[in-house]
C-alpha cells in the first residue's frame, strides 16, 4: 500500500514558524487519537510520550533517543480540532518546569476532508530560544521525518 504524499515543512524566519500540512488517508478521530493520546504518539512521536490527561493544563514527557525526554504542556484544547503542546526543547530535563521563555508551542489543527483528514501543524515561539534559526531548522526537520512517521503509523492500520 503506498503512503500518501505530502509536502515537506516550511520555516518562516520573519515569523518564527515552522508549518507543515499533510493528508491522512484516516477518519479524524483517528487522527485525533493519534496526537492526543500517551500510547498513540509513542508510536510515531519519539519513543516516549506521557501525559497526565487529555486536558487544559495537563503536563506530561515527550521523549526522543539521542535527544532525551522534554516537558510538555497542554495549551490549548478544542476536542477533535485543535490541541496545542508547550514543550522545552533546548533542555531535556523534565524535572524542570516548563520555562516560557525557552520553549516553543506546537498546535495541531484538524479537518476532514475527502478521503481522510488534513492535520496542519504550526510550531511557535522559536523567537525566545537561544539560536533561533538552528532550531527552527531542526524541528523543521523534525516535524517532515515526525508527520511521516505518523501518516505511516495511521495508513498502515487502516
Amino acid at each position: 500500500m503506498s503512503m500518501t504524499l505530502n509536502k515537506p515543512s516550511v520555516v518562516d524566519s520573519g515569523e518564527f514558524t515552522v508549518r507543515r500540512t499533510v493528508t491522512v488517508a484516516a477518519p479524524l478521530e483517528k487522527v485525533w487519537a493519534a496526537i492526543t493520546e500517551a500510547r498513540h504518539i509513542a508510536q510515531w512521536f519519539g519513543q516516549v510520550a506521557v501525559l497526565d490527561n487529555v486536558a487544559l493544563g495537563a503536563g506530561g514527557v515527550f521523549g526522543f533517543d539521542g535527544f532525551g525526554e522534554f516537558p510538555v504542556l497542554i495549551e490549548e484544547l478544542d476536542p477533535p480540532h485543535t490541541i496545542a503542546y508547550r514543550w522545552s526543547n533546548e533542555n531535556a530535563r523534565p524535572v524542570d518546569p516548563l520555562d516560557p521563555a525557552h520553549s516553543t508551542v506546537f498546535r495541531f489543527t484538524l479537518e476532514p476532508v475527502a478521503g481522510g483528514t488534513q492535520l496542519t501543524v504550526v510550531e511557535t515561539g522559536f523567537a525566545n530560544l537561544a539560536d533561533p534559526a538552528g532550531s527552527m531548522e531542526g524541528n523543521r526537520k523534525g516535524w517532515d521525518f515526525e508527520l511521516d512517521e505518523l501518516v505511516a503509523y495511521l495508513e498502515d492500520e487502516s
